[in-house]
């Protein structure tokens, strides 16, 4: 699992967990953002368009929340500052370290 811990600054901090036996992971400043969201790409998974141009896919079955959205849940999404994003039908907001650390699992 993954800690998360916010800063003053409104700035997220993540760990990895220590039971996973690997180093922590400190993000912090991090210039990279989300452009769109779309869940049309491939069957199950989410496509998740980063700033940088990159696009990640990522297996919707990671958010259960997200998975058990309707398809017209889904589309009404929103990005804030970026970083983050969450849908109107859900209170739960993710961000694109959620991404990044679901594609790095893999």
């Amino acid at each position: 699992s993954i800690l998360i811990e916010y800063s003053m600054d409104r700035r997220l901090i993540f760990y990895e967990s220590i039971k996973t036996n690997k180093a922590m992971c400190r993000f912090k400043d991090t210039n990279l953002g989300i452009k769109k969201l779309d869940f049309n790409e491939k069957r199950g998974m989410m496509a998740v368009y980063l700033t940088d141009g990159r696009e990640i896919l990522v297996p919707v079955s990671l958010f259960p929340e997200i998975k058990q959205l309707r398809k017209s849940q889904r589309e009404n999404y929103m990005i804030m500052d970026g970083q983050f994003f969450s849908f109107d039908a859900i209170s739960k907001i993710y961000s694109v370290k959620d991404v990044l650390s679901c594609n790095l699992s893999q």
